[in-house]
């Protein structure tokens, strides 16, 4: 039976700095390079799993306040940190892991300018090593 989960309270933390209050959306991709291991006499392609590469872009509000977007990741760009994201408040469990990245690359910081509206900026952190984490 499908089910579908209306996320109203994710929790989205960046360099310790929880940001959840700041963005409107976050994708996780947990990707891994697919190797080569086709030999002779194999009537198909043959893959095994490689290094990881995975991403997370957090579309957010820019806020220019003391301890919110721009206060949080600007200092960040060239570098590497920790990044977190769980669907809820709450401890972490199977139904609400912590998705964590740790030395995922900020390479950019971009800025957005519109006349009447809510500045929103995408971030994407790339690489680091991806752990889910299950326990209270």
């Amino acid at each position: 039976m499908a089910t579908s989960t209306i996320l109203s309270n994710p929790v989205v933390t960046v360099n310790s700095v929880d940001l959840s209050d700041q963005c409107t959306s976050a994708q996780f991709v947990e990707r891994y390079a697919e190797l080569p291991a086709t030999a002779f006499g194999d009537l198909s392609n043959k893959y095994v799993k490689g290094l990881g590469d995975h991403e997370l872009t957090l579309t957010l509000y820019m806020s220019y306040a003391a301890s919110e977007t721009y206060a949080t990741l600007k200092g960040l760009v060239g570098t590497t940190t920790t990044v977190v994201v769980k669907p809820a408040t709450g401890s972490d469990s199977a139904t609400n892991p912590g998705l964590t990245l740790t030395g995922a690359f900020l390479a950019e910081l971009p800025h957005n300018f519109a006349l009447g509206e809510l500045s929103q900026i995408d971030v994407v952190f790339h690489g680091g090593v991806y752990t889910e984490d299950v326990t209270p």
